[in-house]
């Protein structure tokens, strides 16, 4: 039903200063800028090889304003959601209606890029609390017009998400939605308590979904934590972070094997982020 992690939010209060911030931590410039003027936000997109990341900011009334305002408010500025990309979004409602399931209607929406005045279309489905279990989430389908996508990536900067991290105090539930539901793969189920417990990992579209465990008594939540991003070459990408003045830890060897990486403590916008590199073992 879910064929791709399609994008990540990431609420800012001033897009500007966000572009060139994440501009020089990617090591390349954005492909959209333009806004939704039926939600009433403005929007700033970088394209990678599997996934987009768009950062959203206030402008005017609607209920994306909306959105921003209340994630800035009760967590600051960072990670809002996740979006979840489907080939056939009708096919996608009516399958989720037999498993139970009760939804709204299918929305339409329209975004213009300032720069070449070009145009994007698609649908959404916003997902009942049952599946987004406290995440912001819902399910896209592009329809009309597409995201550009850089015809070459310098080794030292960013190419695609690795892997996104989501917290959950109820990993057999975050199955039965994501797996089950979604039919997105499980691709690993391990516990390993040095490295803080039960962790799931769910596999689509060349990255992973890293999803760490901690089952408490609460309500149950999911929680956006943090992004990984994949780079070429690790030791000119943290040159180049370090020569533009970002705080960023000594290159070590990562926890999965034949990988090296670094951790950017600065500038990050409240999002904790890793870069990874993989060697030809």
């Amino acid at each position: 039903m879910i064929n791709k992690l399609d994008h990540l939010i990431v609420s800012v209060k001033d897009i500007f200063e966000a572009e060139k911030n994440f501009a020089s931590l990617f090591g390349m410039e954005p492909v959209w800028r333009g806004e939704h003027s039926d939600l009433g936000t403005v929007n700033c997109i970088f394209n990678f090889n599997n996934t987009y990341f768009e950062l959203l900011a206030a402008k005017g009334k609607g209920l994306g304003a909306s959105l921003v305002k209340k994630t800035i408010e009760e967590k600051g500025e960072g990670l809002t959601g996740i979006v979840l990309g489907t080939e056939n979004i009708e096919n996608s409602k009516d399958y989720l209606i037999t498993k139970g399931f009760e939804f709204g209607n299918i929305l339409t929406g329209e975004g213009m890029d300032y720069d070449h005045e070009k145009v994007r279309k698609w649908k959404n489905l916003f997902l009942p609390h049952e599946l987004t279990r406290g995440l912001f989430s819902f399910v896209i389908q592009h329809t009309h017009g597409e995201l550009p996508i850089p015809e070459i990536f310098p080794d030292s900067s960013v190419h695609k998400l690795d892997h996104i991290v989501i917290n959950t105090n109820d990993p057999d539930g975050f199955i039965e939605v994501y797996q089950n539901k979604f039919g997105i793969r499980l691709a690993l189920d391990q516990t390993v308590e040095k490295w803080g417990g039960r962790m799931l990992f769910f596999r689509l579209n060349k990255t992973t979904i890293e999803v760490i465990a901690k089952e408490d008594e609460k309500e149950t939540e999911d929680k956006l934590w943090g992004m990984a991003w994949d780079v070429e070459n690790l030791e000119k990408a943290h040159k180049r972070l370090s020569d533009e003045g970002f705080e960023i830890t000594t290159i070590k060897e990562g926890r999965k094997p034949n990988t090296l990486v670094a951790t950017v403590k600065s500038n990050t916008y409240n999002i904790p982020t890793l870069l990874i590199q993989h060697l030809v073992s």
